[in-house]
């Protein structure tokens, strides 16, 4: 377990370096930021690791995995994120356990996730997941809603009762330079708000 925590704490600390030299070079405090520390595949007790080590949110991309690890830990008063592509059939279910959800692209995910909030008692904060890719327009690419589709997507999670819109989000697209992808996030962002 020591040499666990020992690789973990280093792991963490490279990360936490290169959160602050991003920072720096944008003029933004580290303090801005949150880390999302994303544990799919990594068991339960590496969760309490982090958590020790000062981590407080947690993602995951997988509801079975999600769902059975937030239950385990739930004395650590971790803030979970859904982060993979969601199945309108398992929406309410997530949103049982998750505080955000992070890939919400379509309005079909909304009834369940509302009711699944209402369920909980607890109001879910959602992202808008936009999809950056231009090979998105041919049926690939990495998942979200088109760009043309976000506002009245965020309108909707707006207008959804128990849910909290909580901006956009977006993976940048495979063999690009994410600049210019994220740029194009930067202004449907400002449009959304």
């Amino acid at each position: 377990p020591g040499e666990r925590r020992s690789a973990i704490a280093a792991g963490l600390e490279r990360v936490r370096d290169r959160i602050a030299t991003a920072c720096a070079e944008a003029g933004r405090s580290p303090d801005e930021v949150t880390l999302t520390v994303v544990t799919k595949y990594f068991p339960e007790s590496d969760v309490r690791l982090l958590a020790g080590l000062g981590v407080t949110d947690v993602g995951e991309n997988k509801h079975q995995e999600a769902e059975a690890k937030a239950a385990a830990c739930a004395d650590l008063g971790l803030r979970w994120h859904f982060v993979g592509n969601l199945q309108s059939n398992k929406a309410a279910a997530v949103a049982r356990y998750a505080d955000v959800v992070e890939s919400v692209d379509r309005p079909k995910l909304l009834a369940g996730l509302a009711r699944g909030a209402a369920e909980r008692g607890r109001e879910l904060d959602c992202l808008v997941q936009v999809n950056l890719d231009p090979a998105a327009e041919a049926g690939t690419g990495r998942g979200g809603a088109a760009p043309a589709d976000v506002p009245a997507l965020a309108e909707a999670v707006v207008a959804a009762k128990g849910l909290r819109l909580r901006g956009v989000m977006a993976v940048a697209p495979l063999g690009e330079d994410p600049r210019p992808a994220f740029l194009r996030l930067a202004r449907l962002a400002e449009e959304v708000r």
